[in-house]
């Protein structure tokens, strides 16, 4: 039995395991809307420390002295480290463990800045879906990240596609 696979010899009236997964491609419908929570607010140390990882030395997110000469006055938040974590932020309600593999992202914008101490919430829209003609038991889903600060301004969008599990063919209440 994988760690994931209900027990069908558990005792009558034994305490059920629920594994925490995201959904499979069977489960998600096109125009459903998931609020992902908690936001996730953005420090100086995940800054620094994403910029310095990605080797991304920007003078815009590590340089406070240059950024309070630029336009908006002070340190951007990485744009990628907002982007990773917006579409992180998906993953338990969505992805976790149904996932097959990421295919790709497109259409990325990020219209307004994101700045130490703003808090980021990401939602998910399902654009579209279809059965993979080539891959049995798995799916193509089309999913728009949109990541607002906690005054609901648009600071991210993304639009990913991912390749998902289907359901296993298993009664509803062993899943």
């Amino acid at each position: 039995m994988t760690p994931d696979a209900p027990d069908h010899d558990a005792p009558a009236g034994a305490a059920r395991e629920i594994v925490q997964r995201g959904l499979f491609y069977d489960e998600l419908q096109v125009g459903a809307r998931y609020l992902h929570r908690p936001g996730r607010t953005a420090t100086e140390a995940d800054n620094v420390l994403f910029s310095s990882i990605t080797m991304n030395t920007q003078a815009l997110h590590l340089d406070a002295a240059f950024s309070e000469t630029q336009p908006f006055g002070q340190r951007l938040m990485n744009s990628m480290w907002t982007l990773a974590t917006m579409v992180g932020a998906s993953v338990s309600q969505i992805t976790q463990g149904t996932l097959v593999a990421q295919l790709g992202l497109t259409d990325v914008s990020f219209p307004a800045p994101l700045f130490h101490g703003d808090t980021l919430y990401t939602e998910t829209e399902v654009l579209d879906k279809r059965l993979s003609a080539s891959r049995p038991g798995q799916g193509i889903v089309t999913l728009r990240h949109t990541g607002r600060n906690q005054r609901g301004e648009v600071v991210a969008l993304a639009t990913r596609t991912a390749l998902m599990w289907c359901a296993p063919e298993t009664p509803e209440e062993t899943r």
